[in-house]
């Protein structure tokens, strides 16, 4: 049985035992626990695929090799995934650019939306560098007909070259886009059309299945007090309070 059957069927249980309000002892709850049956195969897949999709290259193949858990991609795509994503963060977005259609041209051929947001990265990092000329030519051949032909395109388009309206930037409605999340928002954007391109999953397992341990332990806490997990870092039980 695999590791989310494992936790939906362990969830239905605990549904059952909490139909009215009341107290679980920890032993009742850890001999639940304990109940499920989880194979180390699953669990070591389940750190391959975080360290996979987070681009820990290096930890994916000492762990490979510790393990014996073979990564579903081959591991040299994720030091170029990573490339990538570093010139994003770095704003060396014609670089990133360059990388992606190295990679795989039909990356940017077959998703305008990633396109427009590089191009509109692009026309930040302009703006950044006091390039003013070069980032109205810029948006004006680029930006402008993508913008002619999809509505959000023009907002966001309009929303970036605003950046040139104001003297104090960082402080203006749009100063936002100046941020470092920008960038990381634009690499993360990337960094998944990347991965669905490679026919993985974009977003890793683990923080998926936590938030379900959240969600199932929110949904619990309205029928019975048990021992919760409170610090996901430690996955330490604390008793319920009575």
């Amino acid at each position: 049985m695999s590791l989310f059957w494992s936790v939906i069927r362990q969830l239905a249980e605990i549904e059952a035992m909490a139909t009215s309000k009341k107290v679980i002892t920890r032993d009742d709850w850890e001999k639940k626990l304990n109940d499920v049956k989880i194979q180390k195969e699953d669990m070591n897949k389940l750190v391959m695929n975080f360290l996979v999709t987070e681009g820990y290259v290096d930890a994916a193949e000492k762990f490979r090799k510790e393990s014996g858990t073979e990564p579903d991609i081959d591991l040299a795509t994720i030091t170029d995934r990573m490339a990538v994503k570093k010139a994003v963060q770095s704003g060396n977005v014609e670089d990133a650019i360059e990388k992606v259609n190295d990679l795989n041209p039909e990356i940017l051929d077959t998703n305008p939306q990633l396109f427009f947001h590089l191009q509109q990265q692009r026309l930040i990092e302009l703006i950044r560098n006091g390039k003013v000329e070069e980032a109205l030519e810029f948006a004006q051949e680029e930006l402008a007909p993508r913008g002619e032909e999809n509505q959000s395109f023009l907002e966001e388009l309009e929303r970036t070259v605003a950046l040139l309206a104001f003297e104090d930037v960082k402080n203006s409605p749009v100063g936002d886009l100046l941020d470092i999340s920008q960038r990381l928002k634009t690499a993360s954007e990337v960094n998944a059309a990347i991965l669905t391109s490679q026919s993985h999953e974009k977003d890793p397992k683990l923080p998926s299945l936590l938030r379900m341990l959240l969600w199932a332990q929110n949904q619990l806490d309205e029928k019975a007090a048990y021992p919760r997990i409170t610090d996901l870092f430690t996955a330490t039980l604390e008793d319920p309070s009575v």
